[in-house]
């Protein structure tokens, strides 16, 4: 049998519940035109802005939106090909509150909606692990049931894909749904091609990188007086690259993959702000042993031949404000920076984050890899007969102002009102002063 000629273009997507990007950026890197990207955090929203500024940002919830709104925002003529995303899971997540019936879960139903609207012939849905079981594992029934009854196919059984198994320095698992209008060639679930170092060999995948692999030619962050002010230093302190250090400097061609190559500045180290330590918290960090936790922070120090557990988001300003606890440096006596973060998350150096490391944490902690994502979108993008394009052009990115905005600020640049609460919201718990974490340290050694 003759096979088909595969087509050359790049087909359409729309992200939805964008976040800073990470999806985006994976589609983006797997030949995807990523049209419009949905995100209701206008802080959020900015980032978006100034990675992708070719990209049409609507800074609303989905509830607000139609598919014609989305069309007519972005100005997209033709075919839509695919709707991609994750709706907020805090209401079916295995971490917080598991209340089957949170209003937000209505988000997902927003999403079916709007992938129906927009006349998609494809769609991958991303989430929480914890939609596969229990209680929880009846609403990703009925959400599969009902792509069904609109006239999708969806690729069967689901698939939990962990970000180590394909080049990622991280533990993370997501629930991913793959589906496609019936009659059309439904995506396949991208097989693994890496797998953890600190495990046993697999016959055909490579192993992952590790933290040291990752992280070993960044410049140290606590060497500038420069980041106790600011976020970013120029620098010609970059150490050897190891391979995956190359992919993300963009060292070469290759490391662009098919996505548009950004105008930037590779001498500087961003996203590296600092945070300060006690005595008492760095003597803490010393003692502890890579691969476990500290035991009166529970932050987990980084192993360097082994992979970061998983990089979470905290909490936003209505449930509290809360940092997730960034993991201890393999090495260092200090939590990694934002930026080292979104090494071991998967994101180019090029890629920006807010300023401050609460929001840009979060933004990372919020993201699909886009490795992951990339692996996803390629099987797509296969089941589509298209061979991508690599893109020759070299796109400036934002302004730089768009990396600092508080939320009034952020709110103002969009022009509407500020959906979010600030970062003002106390938990109403006392935090222990370090003296009194530190007798009980020295208790627990001496029991």
């Amino acid at each position: 049998m003759k096979s088909q000629p595969r087509i050359q273009r790049r087909p359409v997507g729309v992200d939805l519940f964008a976040g800073a990007g990470g999806m985006s950026l994976g589609f983006e890197q797997a030949g995807f035109h990523v049209a419009a990207a949905v995100e209701i955090d206008p802080i959020h929203a900015c980032i978006h802005h100034f990675n992708f500024p070719q990209t049409t940002v609507i800074p609303e919830s989905v509830q607000n939106l139609t598919g014609a709104e989305i069309r007519k925002r972005a100005g997209i003529e033709g075919k839509v090909d695919v709707v991609f995303g994750g709706a907020p899971c805090q209401g079916f997540s295995m971490i917080g509150k598991r209340i089957f019936d949170d209003p937000r879960n209505r988000l997902v139903g927003d999403f079916v909606r709007i992938v129906c609207e927009l006349d998609a012939d494809y769609f991958v849905f991303e989430n929480v692990k914890g939609l596969t079981v229990g209680e929880h594992r009846k609403f990703l029934e009925q959400l599969i049931k009902t792509f069904e009854e609109k006239g999708y196919s969806v690729q069967m059984p689901w698939s939990v894909l962990n970000a180590s198994s394909h080049n990622v320095p991280q533990d993370r698992k997501r629930l991913f749904l793959l589906g496609a209008k019936k009659g059309l060639s439904v995506p396949s679930y991208p097989a693994p091609t890496t797998y953890r170092p600190d495990s046993p060999p697999q016959l055909g995948l490579r192993p992952a990188p590790t933290c040291s692999e990752a992280l070993g030619d960044l410049p140290d962050a606590d060497r500038f007086a420069t980041l106790g002010k600011t976020d970013e230093v120029k620098t010609s302190a970059w150490g050897d690259a190891s391979d995956y250090g190359h992919e993300m400097r963009c060292s070469n061609l290759a490391s662009w993959h098919f996505g548009k190559m950004r105008i930037w500045d590779s001498s500087v180290l961003t996203s590296s702000a600092q945070t300060t330590h006690s005595a008492i918290s760095k003597t803490r960090f010393t003692e502890t042993e890579p691969g476990s936790v500290e035991p009166i922070s529970r932050f987990f120090k980084l192993s360097p031949t082994g992979v970061s557990n998983t990089l979470r988001a905290g909490t936003d300003a209505a449930r509290g404000a809360f940092t997730s606890p960034r993991p201890i440096h393999y090495e260092k006596p200090r939590c990694i920076t934002v930026r080292e973060m979104a090494r071991l998350h998967g994101f180019p150096d090029w890629f920006r984050f807010h300023r401050t490391k609460w929001h840009g944490a979060r933004q990372i902690g919020n993201a699909v890899p886009p490795p992951l994502a990339r692996a996803v979108a390629s099987e797509v993008i296969s089941a589509m007969g298209i061979s991508p394009r690599r893109n020759e052009e070299a796109i400036p990115l934002g302004d730089l102002s768009l990396l600092s905005m508080e939320m009034s600020q952020a709110a103002k640049f969009w022009g509407i009102d500020c959906p979010i609460q600030k970062r003002d919201k106390k938990s109403g718990a006392r935090k222990r002063s370090q003296q009194e974490t530190e007798r009980e340290r020295l208790s627990q050694i001496a029991i």
